[in-house]
């Protein structure tokens, strides 16, 4: 079911092809995002292959506690789906909203050491690269912007969505991660696709400069970079032959 919202995390799962286990974790409600994403997840996977995927999204939907719930539904993040999707049950936004929707409507059970961990903003690079996938992807929502730097890098792929899905990330950070060289091409691919994010020149620029960069990504951006940043392209070994060849037609076209 579409539940109206999109981010680079649920759309990892609009794609079907990670693993069960991590769907598997969506449909319980396991994965502590932001409520938005939460909800969203839960949403999506009704629709899953895996029968009981989807039966037990349909029963996380059903323990979802009123209460909380009513409270997110009245926040600006829910969208018309998920208001629809609810009165269909007779769960109606409350009169007044949650005031923070950055907190999963099912938190994390209390009282393990992971679960310190993961709530600590000091936490260390060697303990966050030591938790568990639901562990980091609740930091990537709610962590700090030094622990978001790190998470970025994660080899999991659905840790890194969780990032750029996080309603605390800054354009600053991303401009950071676009130039990051030591990232999935995933997460660049991501950055690059997102209009709102390409709006701040030094995100484009960061993507073009980045040799990680898929190529094609890289030239689909080039007309958007300033003729100063072409001519550096045009002789920069480190990007790919193809962007440096690209910037200089570029070049020359400008100069005819």
């Amino acid at each position: 079911m579409d539940p109206g919202y999109r981010s680079p995390l649920t759309d990892l799962f609009r794609r079907g092809d990670l693993p069960r286990d991590l769907r598997l974790l969506g449909a319980q409600g396991a994965l502590q995002a932001a409520a938005v994403e939460q909800l969203a997840l839960l949403m999506l996977l009704l629709d899953d292959r895996d029968g009981e995927i989807a039966e037990t999204a349909a029963a996380t939907l059903r323990v979802l506690p009123e209460e909380s719930l009513r409270a997110f539904l009245a926040r600006p993040e829910a969208t018309a789906e998920m208001r629809g999707f609810f009165a269909a049950r007779r769960v109606l936004p409350a009169a007044v909203a949650a005031p923070d929707g950055a907190d999963p409507l099912l938190p994390a059970a209390e009282g393990t050491e992971e679960a310190a961990v993961a709530a600590s903003e000091d936490a260390t690079p060697a303990l966050l690269s030591g938790l568990s996938i639901t562990a980091k992807i609740k930091l990537a929502s709610k962590g700090t912007r030094e622990q978001r730097a790190q998470l970025i890098r994660d080899p999991n792929r659905i840790v890194a969505a969780a990032v750029l899905s996080s309603p605390k990330l800054t354009d600053a950070e991303v401009e950071s991660f676009a130039k990051m060289a030591n990232v999935a091409e995933e997460v660049l691919r991501i950055i690059g696709t997102n209009r709102s994010w390409l709006k701040h020149y030094g995100v484009t620029a960061g993507l073009v400069k980045n040799p990680k960069t898929p190529p094609a990504l890289a030239m689909q951006l080039l007309p958007r970079v300033t003729e100063r940043d072409l001519k550096l392209l045009s002789f920069d070994r480190n990007v790919p032959e193809a962007v440096r060849l690209a910037a200089r037609k570029y070049i020359a076209k400008g100069l005819r």
